[in-house]
């Protein structure tokens, strides 16, 4: 006879992972025979550049690539990581004390409350948000007090609406700019806010910077670290995964203040063995290439992003044309909430979208678009779309 088989609470307290749930409406619609423009996820339909892909494959038949990486990454990777922040933003690191390597920054961003969140602390998040900032306090235990993100702010975070007890209490603040799902865009003033509120309250700043290099029409995105007094309060998150069309390579880094990285890279040390090395000598020509291999991809996405927003503005939906990220986050039409709108895109028109309140509650009213097909099935999103009765 089976045993009874009871989850931890914390795996029971969780929503359905929000990918995970459109994957099964995928699949039942596929399963229908519908043809779909998968829309949804932020995954890149852009191969690895190809000089990446052969050093992988180089790099992967010397043995000593084959025993046990180190957790924190190889030297030459966090190296690597300091001469590319160096030449991108003018930020100097510390390879050995201010860089450490990720498998993939969704696994750093969910290990950050690993490192410092105890049951009963508090953590800010802007929301709509990845879900993993606040996935990450529900699993250690931690509260998470919601920074709503409104049209009217620039979704921006409103940092003076803290309640003062909140911010006391706070143990970290996550934002995310370039920002996934809204699309929107930070400044030096906005950061400058973050770094004030940060240190009047002691709280650690943790930004999660994986779109900077998606910028368009000219615009480069900064680092949060630039800013005078990021570093004494802060770590940021980055990624080889949008940058480099490498999301199912699994590579990352977080930089920034060493005592915060330090922390990290010691619940990391317990808990994982590291990025298989090959891998990690591919990042590094990654970032020794750097805009000569990024900037094909982004002159792609330039292009599609103009493609959706103006077929999605004939028909009549609003939408702001983004600046950066691959994202396009649209308002749903009157009397339609944001579950009903992706709906009925996907059961009357094929498409899939995501949406915006499967980020948070602040999300409701909006739907996520990706540009992550080709320019031909982005013109024909449009005029599927057209038919639906709205």
């Amino acid at each position: 006879m089976p045993i009874l088989i009871k989850k931890a609470k914390r795996i029971n307290d969780l929503p359905p992972y929000l990918f995970a749930e459109i994957d099964r409406r995928k699949r039942e619609a596929l399963a229908r025979g519908v043809d779909l423009i998968d829309l949804g996820i932020g995954d890149p339909d852009i191969p690895t550049p190809t000089a990446v892909v052969e050093k992988l494959i180089e790099r992967a038949t010397v043995p000593v690539n084959h025993r046990y990486p180190n957790s924190s990454g190889l030297p030459e990777f966090r190296q690597a990581v300091a001469n590319w922040y160096q030449r991108r933003f003018g930020v100097k690191l510390d390879a050995g004390k201010e860089v450490v390597s990720l498998i993939g920054s969704k696994e750093g961003i969910g290990n950050m409350a690993v490192a410092y969140v105890d049951p009963g602390d508090i953590v800010l998040v802007a929301s709509p948000c990845y879900p993993v900032y606040h996935i990450g306090t529900a699993f250690s235990g931690g509260r998470n007090y919601f920074l709503p993100l409104k049209k009217e702010n620039q979704f921006l975070p409103d940092l003076d609406s803290i309640p003062g007890d909140i911010a006391k209490q706070a143990k970290l603040l996550w934002i995310n700019y370039p920002n996934n799902p809204t699309a929107a865009i930070a400044d030096r003033d906005f950061y400058k806010r973050v770094i004030d509120f940060a240190t009047k309250n002691e709280v650690i700043v943790c930004h999660d910077a994986a779109y900077t290099e998606m910028g368009f029409d000219g615009y480069r995105p900064m680092s949060f670290l630039e800013v005078e007094g990021a570093r004494e309060v802060g770590i940021e998150f980055h990624s080889l995964s949008k940058t480099f069309n490498m999301t199912g390579w699994r590579i990352g880094m977080a930089v920034g203040n060493a005592d915060i990285v330090s922390g990290l890279a010691q619940a990391k040390s317990n808990l994982d063995s590291g990025i298989f090395q090959a891998i990690q000598e591919a990042g590094i020509e990654a970032l020794k290439l750097g805009d000569s291999i990024i900037e094909p991809s982004r002159k792609i996405y330039q292009e599609r992003r103009d493609i959706l927003v103006s077929g999605l503005r004939a028909i009549g939906l609003d939408c702001e044309k983004p600046r950066a990220t691959f994202y396009v986050w649209v308002a749903t039409p009157k009397g339609l909430s944001s579950a009903e709108f992706t709906a009925k895109l996907l059961d009357e028109a094929g498409v899939v979208t995501t949406p915006g309140n499967g980020f948070g509650d602040a999300g409701e009213g909006y739907v996520r678009f990706t540009v992550c097909v080709d320019q031909q099935r982005l013109k024909e999103v449009a005029e599927r779309i057209r038919q639906v009765s709205l």
